[in-house]
């Protein structure tokens, strides 16, 4: 099964040719020439990267992220250690979150009583919202 074109030459003629660093080695018929292919993986948007760490920082945690945007909570934390976020800690409350469209984040909005004596923070999530509120404190 050829995997791509000889880097040197672009000739799709060459053989395997031993393993290095776990990656396997390939070696031009045409050409000679040593070369290894790249690792595939998957990629994350970017955005989703940057929605998870908002949420972090909005103190949600790893799999409450998880299950609000779809990607595994163990990327989470590593973009949170690669990134190195670091988020106040406050053990005196912690937010609550609602998924709503937008005709339910209107209503929501309409009704006083939802924002009497707390904080909101809305974020779009592609054809939804999300409402992050918590309690203010008191004095």
């Amino acid at each position: 099964m050829k995997i791509q074109l000889c880097p040197s030459c672009g000739s799709d003629r060459y053989v395997k040719s031993g393993i290095v660093n776990n990656r396997q080695r390939y070696r031009c018929k045409s050409c000679n020439y040593f070369f290894s292919v790249n690792k595939i993986g998957k990629k994350i948007d970017d955005y989703y990267v940057n929605k998870a760490l908002q949420l972090y920082l909005e103190g949600l945690t790893y799999r409450e992220i998880e299950r609000v945007l779809g990607v595994s909570h163990v990327s989470i934390m590593n973009w949170v250690k690669k990134y190195n976020i670091k988020r106040p800690y406050n053990y005196n409350y912690h937010p609550t979150y609602k998924i709503l469209n937008g005709s339910e984040l209107s209503m929501y909005f309409q009704d006083m009583d939802n924002l009497s004596g707390a904080g909101c923070i809305v974020t779009e999530l592609g054809d939804k919202f999300m409402l992050i509120k918590w309690e203010r404190f008191r004095d």
